[in-house]
Parts: structure tokens; C-alpha cells; sequence
């Protein structure tokens, strides 16, 4: 019995999906497409709603004013009240935070996470909040009200309740910079120093500090920034007071119906510094300085 051979012209079941598979091909490609025009508008809808705000404040400022403004007395002691309280907060933010940080990272211990989230709380905590915390801490009739009292210690309404507003909101970004730090740090170095020392506090200042001075560096200037910003919690703790209590952003508040360009150009510094800070702590978190990419 003869048997048939293949017929030359028979078609491979490959090529009948052909068809189909181009155009399941096509259909996704189109998807993809249309994803990525979607996600394009949804990212310039995102930076329209960030970026016309921003820049309403510089439209509405008058370049001709700003003389005037830079020798308006509001304006000055609120800028150097806002620069020398917020370096001190950044300063008690450094001595409380690096160390603490340094110790989560390094130890284990039950109630750790607990710890953990209350040392971040004030990132998220309401600053009317914080104001309130602040007042029945440190308030004549707080907690430690009568013993300051007693010492003849008044915090509220003074300078010093600036820098403590500032130090309890603002440390936490710190904190959070320097614990990422030392968490990341190469393990092998640590331990080896840790045993060629036998000396914690020396293995802390010549290996942990100076290998996590990049992102200590960062969260210092987060947290001085968020300082200069402080508004809500320095309102309820502190006060309003021309000279003493109004940093930048209470001054704003208060000029906003009274003198509208000095509360523009203030906005205006602070958005510059807040921008000028972001631009350095990605440089930083991007080792542009002298380290190897």
C-alpha cells in the first residue's frame, strides 16, 4: 500500500494563528499605548495641580515692593527669629535623634516596633495636636508645669516653646534619615571594627557616624526645614507674639489680610528654601558628591 506523502501545499497550523496572534499583538500594543498617554495625563494633571499653586504666589507678588518689605520690621525678626530657632531645633534634633536612631538600628528588644512608632508619631500627629500635647506637658498646669514653675521656668509663650515645637515635629525626619542609614550599612565592616575596638562609642564615631554622614546630612536638612515651616503646633504652644513667638509662617498668617505682599515675599523664601533643600537631599541620596555612582 502506497503511502501519501505530505501535500507541499498543505498550510501549518502555525501560520492559521498568525492571523490572530498579530492581532492580539496589535490590540496590546494599543493598550500599552493608551496606558502610558493615560498615565502621562494623569502625571501632568498631578504636577498642574502641585505647580499652579506655587507659582499663583509668585504672579501675585510686586517686584517693586520688595525693598519695602526686605525693611519692614515684621518681616526681618520673623526671618531671623525663624533662622535662629529653627537651627537650635535642628541642632536638639541632631543630639536626640542620631543616638536614638543608632540604637534602634543596632538592638533588638521586645517592644522595639512600639518604640519605633511613637519616635515617628509626630510626622503624622495633627500639628493642633502636638500644640496640645505640648501645652499639658510643659504649661504651668501640665505635667511638668509645677515643677518649672517652681525652678521659675515659664515655657509657653516664650522663645524657647518655638524651639520645642519645632524639635518635637520636625526631629522624626531625622530620625527616620539616620536609622535607614545605619540599618543599610555593611555589617561586615561593623562587626569587624566592633571586634578589632571592643569599644561601641569608638566603632559609633569612626565607622557608623562617618558612614552614614550622607544620609544623617539629608534628614538634618529635612528636619531644619521642616522647622523653618512649623506653623500649627507653634501657634497653640507658643503663641503669636511679634519678636518673641512669630516665626515665618505665623507671621504669613498674620500679614495675610494686613500686608499681602510681606506675606508673599515670606512664602516666597520659604519655597525657595524648601526646594533648594529637596534639590540637595537628592544629590545626596543620589551620591553625586564625590562618591562613586
Amino acid at each position: 500500500m502506497t503511502q501519501t506523502g505530505s501535500d507541499p501545499k498543505q498550510t501549518n497550523p502555525a501560520e492559521l494563528e498568525n492571523p490572530t496572534s498579530k492581532k492580539l499583538q496589535t490590540f496590546f500594543t494599543l493598550i500599552d499605548k493608551s496606558a502610558i498617554v493615560i498615565l502621562a495625563l494623569i502625571v501632568i494633571t498631578y504636577l498642574i495641580f502641585i505647580t499652579l499653586p506655587i507659582a499663583s504666589i509668585f504672579l501675585n507678588l510686586d517686584p517693586t515692593q520688595i525693598g519695602t518689605q526686605l525693611q519692614n520690621w515684621q518681616v526681618i525678626n520673623a526671618i531671623q527669629l525663624s533662622l535662629y530657632t529653627s537651627a537650635i531645633a535642628a541642632l536638639l534634633a541632631f543630639i536626640l535623634a542620631v543616638p536614638s536612631a543608632y540604637f534602634m538600628a543596632t538592638r533588638n528588644f521586645p517592644g522595639k516596633t512600639i518604640i519605633d512608632t511613637i519616635l515617628d508619631l509626630p510626622v503624622v500627629l495633627p500639628p493642633a495636636v502636638a500644640g496640645i500635647a505640648l501645652l499639658y506637658a510643659f504649661a504651668p498646669r501640665g505635667i511638668l508645669g509645677p515643677t518649672l514653675t517652681q525652678l521659675g521656668i515659664t515655657i509657653p509663650g516664650f522663645t524657647i516653646a518655638v524651639i520645642i515645637a519645632q524639635a518635637f515635629t520636625a526631629s522624626p525626619f531625622l530620625f527616620r534619615a539616620a536609622k535607614t542609614g545605619f540599618e543599610n550599612q555593611n555589617r561586615d565592616i561593623y562587626n569587624s571594627a566592633q571586634i578589632l575596638s571592643g569599644s561601641r562609642l569608638r566603632v559609633f564615631f569612626t565607622i557608623s557616624l562617618p558612614l552614614n554622614m550622607r544620609n544623617i546630612l539629608s534628614g538634618t536638612l529635612m528636619a531644619w526645614t521642616r522647622a523653618m515651616g512649623e506653623f500649627g503646633a507653634t501657634l497653640m504652644f507658643a503663641g503669636n507674639l511679634p519678636g518673641e513667638t512669630a516665626t515665618m509662617p505665623l507671621t504669613i498668617y498674620t500679614l495675610l489680610y494686613s500686608n499681602q505682599t510681606g506675606a508673599i515675599i515670606l512664602s516666597i523664601m520659604l519655597i525657595a528654601l524648601s526646594f533648594s533643600v529637596l534639590v540637595i537631599v537628592k544629590l545626596l541620596e543620589q551620591k553625586r558628591f564625590g562618591a562613586k555612582k
